[in-house]
């Protein structure tokens, strides 16, 4: 355990974040496994549209620090092309 204060502090501040950041990407999984599934039952309309909000957190994500750009797009890309080609 730090003794310095301002340690302490942002021992408490990395804390908050970790979890935060892990429940963002809890959903990230969790809205792209839906969309998936929408797609394999060869739902076409409500597979887009929760492809579209998967898309959207990602950004998010990406917009706030919790993932890199690059990671984000390669995200979004290869969840793009597995629902496309679950579609047909």
């Amino acid at each position: 355990m730090a003794n310095i204060k301002s340690q302490i502090k942002r021992n408490r501040q990395n804390e908050k974040r970790r979890l935060r950041n892990k429940a963002v990407k809890s959903e990230l999984k969790t809205r792209a496994k839906r969309a998936l599934e929408a797609a394999e039952a060869g739902d076409r309309e409500r597979a887009e549209e929760l492809l579209r909000l998967a898309q959207k957190r990602i950004d998010m994500a990406a917009a706030k620090g919790i993932l890199h750009k690059n990671t984000a797009a390669r995200r979004k890309a290869r969840l793009t092309r597995r629902v496309r080609a679950l579609l047909g």
